[in-house]
């Protein structure tokens, strides 16, 4: 994406032809599948089927795994970048739900052998049995403090048994295959936290509550319940006691697509505000006339393109193959404050009508809201950020 001439020496931030498709191809889908259906999801708070099936279709819920595994291909951070913005733009909450195949993938991909890798992930990428996944980290008592992990594995044999409560969980309880933490050195702090992989239909796994949230209210969540889940020894991912070091690469590596939707949020909110503000008009003229709504719009825009830098410069990164843990940090935690001013910006700027769910930022304002939290909340994204300087 960044390639550097060495006849100029200037840098060059010009979308590749394979990348413009790619962006076009997500946006396409976004506009005509995701758009005309994203208030009513949100407005019943229910999981998006039949988007999610013809999304599989097109391969938009597969396209990151590789080609050996059933999937696109697309295994790049910057594709991923590209695809989740215009998704995102589309509707937050159907964009996690079809993000479903990534979260039991990812952890999969990262820390699994070559043999649970081919059956997994191609059990996950069947577009004509499409399937959801899940991963269970997050527990009552521990979210980014992974050492903080209650749940236990104990091994019996050549079987596993786990018993604990995961909670926020998204797809948790409707997932057809989960990606389980859970703690298999009592002592072992951060060393001591295993993997495993759970089919859904495992006996004693169970759906707890489901979550009523503020926002992306298309994305189910909620608790996964284990109680005396047996799982053969196969199913660990990985070396036993080191999970959480394939939990950080898979998250520092998750992190710039999360910025990635931030963007996308964002910039849905600023085009709906400017197109409002240049038809919207008081005191004889269009509001977009006044200094005072121009500079807000200003601010947005310059906000927007700086998330979305910072975006790609982690994603090259990544795509190098080298850190990006202090880079998607920064891009995460910048992009998700400038999801939220922005949509809350946009809200103003439509004034009553903005505050009123007839209109679009109302919910963009809500759904904003969870990309400062999820996947690491801004508090961590600074530690992680300060720890590297």
């Amino acid at each position: 994406m960044l390639s550097q001439s060495s006849s100029q020496g200037s840098l060059s931030f010009q979308l590749s032809a394979e990348q413009e498709e790619l962006r076009k191809w997500a946006h396409g889908f976004a506009e005509k599948k995701i758009r005309p259906v994203a208030m009513e999801y949100d407005e019943r708070e229910e999981f998006p089927m039949d988007v999610f099936k013809k999304a599989a279709e097109v391969g938009l819920t597969s396209y990151a795994c590789p080609t050996e595994y059933g999937g696109g291909g697309l295994t790049s951070v910057m594709a991923a970048c590209l695809i989740g913005e215009e998704l995102f733009w589309g509707c937050a909450g159907i964009a996690t739900s079809l993000s479903v195949i990534s979260l039991a993938g990812l952890p999969i991909y990262y820390m699994g052998s070559e043999e649970q890798k081919k059956k997994w992930i191609t059990y996950l990428c069947d577009p004509k049995n499409p399937r959801l996944g899940a991963m269970a980290l997050t527990e009552p008592g521990a979210g980014s403090d992974v050492n903080a992990l209650s749940t236990r594995a104990v091994r019996d044999g050549g079987e596993w048994v786990i018993n604990g409560r995961k909670c926020f969980i998204t797809n948790g309880g409707i997932a057809d295959l989960y990606v389980v933490f859970a703690r298999t050195d009592p002592k072992g702090g951060y060393q001591g936290v295993s993997a495993f992989v759970v089919p859904g239909d495992t006996p004693g796994l169970t759906g707890g509550k489901k979550e009523r949230k503020m926002g992306i209210r298309a994305s189910h969540t909620g608790d996964v319940i284990l109680e005396d889940v047996r799982v053969p020894a196969e199913n660990l991912l990985g070396q036993e006691n080191f999970a959480f070091f394939g939990a950080m690469q898979m998250l520092e590596y998750s992190r710039p697509a999360v910025a990635a939707a931030a963007v996308g949020v964002a910039r849905a909110a600023y085009e709906y505000a400017l197109d409002y503000a240049r038809k919207r008009v008081q005191f004889g003229k269009p509001i977009f006339k006044n200094q005072a709504i121009a500079h807000m719009l200003a601010d947005m825009r310059t906000k927007i393109d700086a998330a979305r830098l910072l975006t790609w410069r982690a994603a090259e990164l990544a795509d190098r193959g080298e850190s990006c843990a202090v880079e998607g940090s920064m891009a995460k935690a910048f992009a998700a404050e400038t999801a939220m001013e922005v949509t809350t910006n946009a809200v103003q700027i439509l004034g009553g009508y903005g505050y009123m769910r007839d209109y679009p930022v109302e919910k963009w304002m809500r759904d904003a809201k969870i990309l400062s939290i999820y996947e690491g909340t801004t508090q961590i994204q600074k530690k992680v950020i300060s720890e590297g300087l």
